[in-house]
Order: C-alpha cells, then sequence, then structure tokens
C-alpha cells in the first residue's frame, strides 16, 4: 500500500518535471547537473522526512530513556497505567500483577519492533537482492546502478520503526540508501545510461551523508571512496551539486550547526602523539573484531531454520535484556555521542561496557534482519572507546592536561575508518560533524594507525565483506573476480604503433601527439622490446636545451610492468594498480621481449563490461 501511494504521488509527482527535462534541448552537462540538483533536492526532503519520523517514534517509546533517570520514569509510568486500569475494572489482585508487568514492558519494545519490521520486510519487501550499502556498491558496480526504487518507502518505514523501537543501528546508512535509491529513480525514468545512473547513485549516496551529518564534504568523499571505488572526475562534478543542495535544505530546515556541540579543546602537546598511536591501535583491533562479528552472525541467522519475520524478533529480545542494564545503547545514541564529547562524568567501566555493547548488539541486529546501518554504531562504539582511554592515560599521566573527550573525537573517525577502509572520508566526517580541525596530527596518525591493523587483520570491510561472501571482489570500483573470466589476449590491441631506440624526440612527439597516446612501447633494432616511452618522460627533458634531439631510447623507461596473453584481466588490474600506470605492454610466455600486443585502461573497461553480461546472463539463465 505503501508503495502504491508513493508510486501514485510522490513518483509521478516529478512526472512534469521529468517530461519537461525531456523536451529540452540542454547539452548533456547542463542537463546531467539540473537532474543532480533535483537528486540532491528530492533526498535532503526525504531524509529529513526520515528523521522526523524515526525520531517521533522513539521519542513516543522511549522519551528520555538516555538516562537511568529517564528510564525509571518510564518504568513508573508504565506501572501507573497498569495499576489505573486494573483498578478502573475492579481487580486489585490482577491491577498489581500487571502493575509488575508493566514495570517491565519498556524492555521488550525492540522485540514488538523487531516483529513489527520483520512482518514488514516479509509481505511488503521480500527477499532483496541488493541489500544495505553493499547492495549499492554492488548495483553499481555490476547493474548499472538499477536499484528497485519502489521498495524504498516501505525501506524507510522499516528503518524507522528499527531505529524508534531502539534497535542498535544507525541512521546514516539508511539516509545514503534513501538517496542513492532516488538518484536511481531519475536516471532509470529519463534511460540514462548504465554510467549517468552510477553517477546519480553516488550523486544520491552524497547526497544522503550530507543531510545525516550536516557535512556535504564528507558525503562527496564517501561517495567517491566508497559507492564509486575511485576518484572519478567525470562523475565529481555531479555528485558535488547534489551533495551541497541536499546539505543546503537540511541547513534550511534544521540549521547550521554541527552534527554535535563540543566545547574547545586542542592537541596540547608533542607528547601526546604516542598516546593517540595506541588509540590507533585498539581502534583497528575492535575496528576487525566489529567486521568479522559481522560475518559470524550472519552465518548463525542464515543457517537458523526459522521464519524470517521472527529472526529481529529475536534480535531485539538481545538488546532488551542489555537496555535493561545500559539503556544508552537503545536506538542510534547521538546524545550519548555529544555527553562524552562535552566531558559529561561517565566512568571507564560504563564506557568500555557501551563500547563492547554496540560492538557485539549492531551486528545481531543487522543479521536478524533490522533495517538501519553500521555507521552510526561504529561512531559510538569509536566515542566510547576513545573516551575511557582518555580516562585512563589521564590517571597516568597527569602532567600532559590531557582532555578525555579529545581522545574520543579522534577515536570516533579511528574505529570509523577501520570499520569501512575509507580515510579520507573519516577525515572530512569527523571535521565536519564537530567543526573542530585543530588535533589533525593525532587524528592522522590513529586512522592511518586503525586501518593498517584492520585491513591486515580482516582485508574486506564492513561493506564489502557481505559483497565476498557472495563471490564479488570490488577493486576500484570493479568486480576483479568477474574479470577474472576474461583473458588478456581476448581483448588487447595487437595493432600498435611503436617507436625505436633511434627515433629523436621529435618523431615520438609527433606520432604521440597525432595518434593522442599517453605512451608508446620501444623496440631496438632487432624488433625486440625495451622500453616504454611516456609523455611524463618526454616532459621530464623538455627544460634540456638539447632536449628535442635527444633519442628515444636516452629517455625511455627500461623497467617495465610486463602482462601475459594467457593471463586474466584481474591480475593486469591488480598489477596496474601497483604504479598507477595507463597501459602494459604484453609479451610472449617463452620471451619476454618479444611484444604481442599492448593493454590499456580502455581494454579493461571493454573487458568488464564484457564480463558483467556475461555473468548477468548466465544469472538470468538459472532465475
Amino acid at each position: 500500500m505503501l508503495t502504491y501511494i508513493w508510486t501514485k504521488t510522490g513518483l509521478f509527482s516529478f512526472g512534469k518535471i521529468i517530461r519537461w527535462l525531456n523536451r529540452q534541448q540542454f547539452s548533456e552537462s547542463v542537463a546531467l547537473a539540473v537532474i543532480a540538483i533535483l537528486v540532491g533536492l528530492v533526498t535532503g526532503i526525504g531524509v529529513w522526512l526520515f528523521k522526523q519520523l524515526f525520531n517521533a517514534i522513539y521519542q513516543y517509546a522511549f522519551g528520555g530513556i538516555d538516562t537511568p533517570l529517564g528510564l525509571l520514569h518510564k518504568k513508573e509510568v508504565a506501572l501507573r497505567f497498569f495499576q489505573d486500569m486494573a483498578n478502573w475494572a475492579g481487580f486489585d489482585r490482577i491491577g498489581t500483577v500487571l502493575g509488575y508487568i508493566g514495570n517491565w514492558m519498556i524492555f521488550f519494545i525492540p522485540v514488538l519492533g523487531g516483529l513489527a519490521v520483520g512482518l514488514i520486510s516479509h509481505f511488503f519487501i521480500g527477499k532483496e537482492r541488493y541489500v544495505g550499502i553493499a547492495g549499492i556498491m554492488e548495483s553499481v558496480a555490476l547493474g548499472g546502478g538499477r536499484l528497485p526504487y519502489r521498495k524504498i518507502p516501505t525501506k524507510t518505514v522499516a528503518a524507522a520503526l528499527s531505529l524508534g523501537s531502539g534497535a542498535s543501528v544507525g541512521s546514516a546508512d539508511p539516509s545514503i540508501q534513501i538517496g542513492a535509491y532516488l538518484g536511481s529513480m531519475f536516471g532509470q525514468i529519463l534511460r540514462l545510461s548504465d554510467e549517468r545512473i552510477r553517477a546519480l547513485v553516488a550523486s544520491g549516496a552524497a547526497g544522503g551523508v550530507a543531510a545525516a551529518f550536516n557535512a556535504p564534504i564528507a558525503g562527496i568523499f564517501f561517495a567517491l571512496e566508497i559507492i564509486i571505488g575511485e576518484l572519478s572526475v567525470n562523475a565529481f562534478g555531479v555528485v558535488t551539486l547534489a551533495s551541497v543542495i541536499s546539505s543546503v535544505f537540511t541547513q534550511a530546515v534544521s540549521g547550521r550547526q554541527p552534527a554535535f556541540h563540543i566545547p574547545a579543546y586542542a592537541f596540547n602537546s608533542a607528547w601526546e602523539l604516542p598516546l593517540y598511536f595506541g588509540l590507533g591501535v585498539l581502534s583497528g583491533l575492535s575496528a576487525a573484531f566489529y567486521i568479522r562479528l559481522h560475518h559470524f552472525t550472519r552465518g548463525i541467522f542464515d543457517k537458523w531454520n526459522a521464519p524470517r519475520w521472527l529472526k529481529p524478533a529475536v534480535a531485539g529480545i538481545s538488546v532488551g535484556l542489555v537496555g535493561m542494564y545500559l539503556p544508552q545503547i537503545f536506538g542510534a545514541g547521538y546524545a550519548t555521542i555529544e555527553n562524552i564529547l562535552n566531558g559529561k562524568p561517565l566512568t571507564v567501566p560504563l564506557l568500555l561496557s557501551l563500547a563492547l555493547s554496540r560492538l557485539v548488539l549492531t551486528p545481531i541486529c543487522i543479521s536478524g534482519g533490522f533495517h538501519g546501518g553500521v555507521f552510526a554504531p561504529s561512531l559510538f562504539a569509536g566515542a566510547t572507546l576513545g573516551g575511557a582511554y582518555g580516562l585512563i592515560v589521564q590517571q597516568f599521566f597527569p602532567s600532559l592536561n590531557i582532555s578525555p573527550p579529545a581522545f574520543a573525537m579522534v577515536g570516533m573517525a579511528a574505529v570509523f575508518a577501520g570499520t569501512i577502509h575509507a580515510p579520507i572520508t573519516s577525515f572530512i566526517l569527523l571535521f565536519e560533524m564537530t567543526n573542530d580541525y585543530r588535533i589533525i596530527l593525532p587524528l592522522i596518525a590513529a586512522v592511518n594507525v586503525s586501518l593498517f591493523i584492520s585491513w591486515h587483520l580482516q582485508h574486506d570491510s564492513v561493506y564489502t565483506l557481505g559483497l565476498t561472501r557472495k563471490g564479488i571482489r570490488l577493486q576500484r570500483g570493479r568486480d576483479v573476480d568477474v574479470l577474472e573470466t576474461i583473458t588478456i589476449e581476448k581483448v588487447m590491441k595487437t595493432e600498435i604503433d611503436t617507436l625505436r631506440e633511434s627515433d629523436s624526440l621529435t618523431v615520438a612527439i609527433d606520432l604521440l601527439v597525432r595518434k593522442r597516446y599517453h605512451g608508446l612501447p620501444v623496440l631496438d633494432d632487432a624488433g625486440e622490446l625495451t622500453g616504454i616511452i611516456t609523455v611524463q618522460d618526454i616532459d621530464r627533458v623538455q627544460g634540456d636545451d638539447n632536449g628535442l634531439i635527444r633519442t628515444v631510447g636516452e629517455v625511455c623507461t627500461r623497467e617495465l610492468l610486463l602482462a601475459y596473453p594467457d593471463e586474466t584481466i584481474g591480475t593486469a588490474l591488480q598489477r596496474i594498480g601497483m604504479r598507477n600506470v595507463s597501459q602494459l605492454p604484453v609479451v610472449a610466455r617463452d620471451n619476454s621481449r618479444r611484444l604481442v600486443g599492448l593493454l590499456c585502461n580502455s581494454d579493461i573497461a571493454c573487458a568488464y563490461d564484457l564480463a558483467v553480461t556475461r555473468r548477468a546472463a548466465i544469472r538470468h539463465r538459472a532465475h
């Protein structure tokens, strides 16, 4: 019903705009910019409505439950309600029993919420091919960014119920999904190419981050690092437009304040830096544990032969039981993060208990079927872990004038970076959320150490782990495994221009300019490969007065990365990534100096499209 209403109203409310865009004779860049602006605006509106919905549900269910006092108040209200109802009905003894039950009803809110989410997922959403952020990444890499956008209203309601009922999940991932699905919707309705739809999906994701945290720059880098997989110049413009427009709308309706209000504190002494390295180690270990636990709990719930609608309720039991003693774990936990950053008095055991509880409960909730994300829980775990660590080192090093909230702030970025393997996004997100740029050195130290340890303990991020389980391994936005099905000899160029060692640079420049090459293989007089000359090699000697009379053999690069015809495109892509070169000479297996072809980036792109088409055809036949 929700999908029908949204389809008939929300989708077709943009029908006139879309038809108008189709009638206009805009240039491609202008048309894409207009669409990106629409994607950003609609994403900002959608995320704002989503926030209002889950906040209303949460306030109705929990009220002031972030504190033990608020929890006690809720229990007393429930007790008084049940007793009054029973007494009014004339059942005093039953009223006492019901009052006792009402005293505990607050702890079963996650269970009831899980049951509601499970029923919505079972009857209205169904089994999904693309799930969460990992699903968006898979769609962009393999499906041309084509997402089932008609499901987003129902999924948004399910996510709001999950957060509102206290599940240990975050609101950022659903916000990103709202934007990505809207971007895909615009692209599919306008019948754009796969490349343009991918760019719009990334634009919507950027707008989701911008609206969720009031952080437009972090949204841009999240889309480029995570969704597209590389810093794409072609997509940068539309992604930036959507992120900025989404943030402008969010600031217009919610204000320009950062996500967290924190007091002023800074990096006081260089002697603190080793302590931040230690925080990076703890953050990396925590992030690796968090990622592996996602894999472990997902396996348990997948193997459990129980109705799908029941699993979120079972996950809700664990949340309710822990919430009896740690009510701060209900919901996204932003109030607790802000309390830590403002230096509110919290003990080390409490902070460590909160960190561990969040790291454990979030995988259980996500695997059990709650709709939400891992984005905010990693920030919560980082803040509590960093806050506890700061209090401990403050006791050991009183002369350093250590500020525990500073360690909490750095811990947020460190655990987050170790979890999603996106350091640039982590830097920028922390800066924009806190509006504080004064502890850049500790931040860089902790984030890099955390990322290094997490990557060595667990190569997959929390997002790519789900793709790896499906046999999909993404690198630079492409599935490396799918490229293992295509060999180099099938796509390499065999008719190639070459240069001789004795040729002058004038000849080389003329050929490079005329054919628009970035580089060419260099052969000796016997016709064997000796090197490759690139535009960079020529630029390096242009300042020399004799540069134009030098020979190609004097300036060409002789230390080459080579490829063989029987190797796979996936192997070649990994080799290209080692030095970020644009082409690989292909040589014979029996003679590494006999040139048989040339493999360029454009050939890899063609091979990737061919492999994806083959895989899609196989899956379609199997289905």
